[in-house]
């Protein structure tokens, strides 16, 4: 389907590996600009190569910040003034007991998870009002939603990035802006793939058996039993951002693969 998003300039954060790799990837086959986002220059410029080489009709760019310090958004907005996507993407997370949570530890996931962000928003949200068009995207997670009780720092930042999203939506009334949540369910990041390789060392194993076993023995309320691939997230990110989904405006849109078990 063809997205009618060429020449757009999108500005995704965390965007040289997993889930926010992917979305730039979707955006440049797209026609997108993309910005590419992370702290590793050479990790950063490696990235914007590939989509150079792949979707030669594009001009990524290098948009290398550590986004949790406020000096280097500041420079960040300084050399990329004007977008019309930002994909709020970049993120940490680590199974942690509760009790392990230190205030140092809460502080960090909160100015990493939500304030990033809310920095990029208060940027650029005001800009793409006076433009009259614009997409915002958070990439939460199911864990917004249904807490697992495994990661209880990261799921708060999660579920208030939900209501972020919300209060944001209403600032965009009788506007083409729209701002949005994409939570994904358990997702086969390049990480996730190494853990599960090292819990299965059989060698002699297909890695869909090991992902299969895994699923079933820690995931199973999942229908589709196997992790999410990051371009199906990176498909749905590009739907959300084109003109064809205007009308999603401060939805929580779930993509978990049936892991959530209620309604809403």
């Amino acid at each position: 389907m063809e997205m009618d998003l060429k020449n757009k300039t999108a500005l995704v954060t965390g965007s040289t590996k997993g889930i926010g790799r992917a979305i730039a990837i979707e955006l440049a086959r797209e026609g997108v600009n993309v910005l590419i986002n992370g702290r590793n220059y050479e990790e950063v410029e490696r990235t914007v190569d590939q989509i150079k080489t792949d979707f030669p009709a594009t001009s990524p760019q290098n948009a290398t910040a550590d986004l949790v310090d406020s000096q280097q958004r500041e420079a960040l907005f300084a050399n990329f003034p004007e977008v019309d996507i930002v994909i709020n993407n970049v993120g940490k997370y680590e199974i942690m007991q509760y009790d392990d949570v230190s205030d140092e530890i809460w502080e960090t996931y909160f100015r990493t998870n939500v304030l990033a962000a809310n920095g990029l928003c208060k940027f650029y949200l005001p800009k793409l009002l006076k433009k009259d068009y614009g997409r915002i995207i958070f990439i939460a997670s199911e864990e917004a939603v249904m807490p697992s009780g495994l990661m209880p720092q990261y799921g708060m930042t999660k579920s208030m990035l939900l209501s972020l999203s919300k209060s944001l939506s209403k600032l965009t009334k009788g506007t083409e802006v729209t701002v949005n949540t994409i939570m994904p369910g358990p997702t086969l990041s390049e990480n996730v793939q190494q853990i599960i390789e090292g819990m299965y060392p059989d060698e002699k194993m297909a890695f869909s058996e090991k992902e299969k076993s895994f699923v079933t023995a820690n995931l199973p309320h999942s229908e589709i039993e196997r992790f999410i691939r990051p371009s199906e997230i990176g498909r749905l990110a590009a739907f959300v951002c084109s003109p064809y989904a205007s009308a999603l405006k401060g939805s929580p849109i779930r993509m978990d693969g049936g892991l959530v078990p209620t309604i809403f």
